[in-house]
């Protein structure tokens, strides 16, 4: 058995990480949880609801730009100077408001996904500190109701990657379920 063989099935592909790199380990560590939260459930689609507002929010920006640079193009700025009073004001508030959806929405969700039959949707968010290698994973289910429940998981990210900075798939998936599958028995308990 070669080499390439010992570290690789047929179709997996090896995820390696600058493992000194904060944030590019968190964002690996986001797909990889990912990955695993949908890969592996086909009765969960994913739902891009939160990154379709902020699309939504970043396209009414720019378009307000767009409209202050053709209306000041018509009309020099003697005569524009309103419009672009209101285009300024228009994209401080939409920003304004983006800040606040990330920020207070968002708050590092990087994956939803529906269970349609059950009417349950699922959330995936992360944290990771700036020079900190706790690596923060919040796995939460809202069901029909309102009634939202989560699970957090405090790890090293030492835990998911190897010495040569190669995410261990395996590994995660393993934390993922746990979290999935406690989330999924507490609510068959009640």
């Amino acid at each position: 058995m070669t080499k390439k063989e010992d570290k690789t099935q047929p179709g997996e592909e090896l995820v390696k990480v600058n493992k000194w790199d904060g944030s590019a380990v968190k964002h690996a560590l986001d797909d990889a949880v990912k990955t695993c939260l949908l890969g592996d459930r086909p009765h969960l689609k994913e739902q891009f609801g939160l990154v379709n507002t902020r699309l939504a929010l970043c396209a009414l920006a720019v378009g307000v730009a767009i409209m202050a640079h053709a209306w000041d193009y018509t009309h020099p700025f003697p005569q524009s100077r309103p419009v672009l009073m209101f285009s300024v004001l228009a994209y401080f508030a939409l920003m304004g408001v983006l800040t606040l959806h990330t920020s207070f929405r968002e708050k590092g969700t990087f994956a939803v996904a529906v269970h349609k039959e059950k009417e349950r949707t699922w959330e995936a968010s992360s944290d990771m500190k700036k020079y900190d290698d706790k690596y923060l994973l919040t796995l939460s289910v809202r069901d029909a109701k309102g009634v939202q429940r989560e699970l957090n998981s405090a790890k090293s990210c030492a835990a998911y990657i190897d010495t040569n900075g190669i995410i261990l798939d395996n590994l995660v998936a393993n934390e993922v379920n746990r979290l999935y599958n406690s989330l999924s028995a507490e609510k068959k308990d009640k």
